[in-house]
C-alpha cells in the first residue's frame, strides 16, 4: 500500500512540474457594416452594395457612429442570426449592421448582434430584390 501511495505523489509532484499547454482563444472581433438589406430567396437575407467590415463592439451603435458611416460599398454579406431581428420590416432599407464576420467564398457571413435603421430606402444603385 505504501508503494502504490509512493507512485501516486511521485507522478504528482512530476506533473506538476510540467509545463501545461495553454490552450489557444481566438478572439471573436464584432464588425460593422452599412449596406442595403435584400432577401435573395425565402428566408435568405443579404446586405449589398455593403461597405467594408469595420471593427466594432457587440453594442447598438451611438447616433454619431450612424451619422457619420459611410452609406454604400461593393461587398456583399449573408445575414445569419436573424431570428429574432425582424427582418421583413426592413427589407429594401439601408441598415448599419453589427455582428462577427465569417469569412467565406463566395459570400462571407455576419452573424449579426445588432442592427440600425439608416434610412428607409437604399441607394438609387442597389439591385432590386424580391419583394
Amino acid at each position: 500500500m505504501l508503494n502504490v501511495a509512493a507512485i501516486v505523489m511521485v507522478a504528482l509532484a512530476g506533473s506538476a512540474g510540467a509545463p501545461q499547454a495553454s490552450a489557444k482563444t481566438e478572439k471573436v472581433e464584432v464588425v460593422a457594416v452599412v449596406g442595403c438589406l435584400r432577401e435573395a430567396s425565402p428566408n435568405v437575407w443579404t446586405l449589398e452594395q455593403a461597405t467594408d467590415p469595420a471593427p466594432s463592439h457587440a453594442n447598438a451603435p451611438a447616433p454619431k457612429e450612424v451619422e457619420s458611416a459611410p452609406r454604400s460599398g461593393k461587398n456583399q454579406f449573408q445575414l445569419i442570426g436573424v431570428g429574432i431581428f425582424n427582418l421583413p420590416a426592413h427589407r429594401g432599407h439601408t441598415l448599419y449592421v453589427k455582428g462577427v464576420e465569417i469569412k467565406a467564398k463566395p459570400m462571407s457571413r455576419l452573424n449579426i448582434t445588432s442592427l440600425t435603421m439608416v434610412t428607409p430606402s437604399c441607394q438609387s444603385g442597389a439591385k432590386p430584390g424580391p419583394g
